[in-house]
């Protein structure tokens, strides 16, 4: 149940996910709320939200790409492969998704020369899917991709990072 609420909090805090050259550097993690029977719930409607991605500074921008309409396509075939039908009306469940980007983010690094710890920039993103309960609205399982992010990203790297990110996301849905 920790682990349930610490991914509520990441949901909250909203960090992003973002393009780099390979697929390691990419960590993810999903908790479905252990009272819920997730085999209970059958269509899915997506929450109304007019944007995905959280940039404020305006940093971080994949060119010529709508990460809104990549995100929802990858997250409704993953629902519909594990047998979720998307409805306009009357929804078991309501699926929700941010992605953020914190470009100026630190990490502590140890300098190759001298041996010592100093602080690197290391841009970082992350995606958050949410499915909650549409009768109570609290969620029942919430899924995040956590990687490296990268200033003017390649349209096709980030389509391959966001794909493998969504699958290995919804890998942890128990259906």
């Amino acid at each position: 149940m920790k682990k349930f609420k610490f991914i509520t909090a990441v949901l909250a805090l909203v960090l992003m996910a973002g393009c780099a050259s390979s697929m390691k550097d990419i960590k993810v993690d999903a908790e479905s709320d252990p009272k819920v029977n997730l085999k209970g719930y059958k269509s899915y409607m997506w929450a109304a939200s007019a944007q995905l991605i959280k940039d404020s500074q305006g940093q971080w921008v994949a060119p010529d790409m709508d990460i809104n309409y990549e995100v929802k396509f990858l997250v409704d075939k993953q629902l519909r492969s594990k047998g979720f039908t998307e409805v306009k009306n009357d929804p078991d469940l309501i699926v929700s998704a941010a992605i953020g980007v914190d470009m100026d983010a630190l990490q502590i690094k140890q300098d190759p020369e001298t041996k010592m710890d100093i602080l690197k920039n290391a841009p970082q993103s992350a995606l958050i899917i949410a499915l909650s309960d549409a009768e109570t609205g609290f969620p029942v399982w919430i899924g995040a991709a956590t990687g490296n992010a990268q200033k003017e990203p390649q349209v096709d790297m980030v389509k391959k990072r966001l794909e493998y990110a969504v699958n290995k996301i919804f890998k942890k849905l128990p259906r």
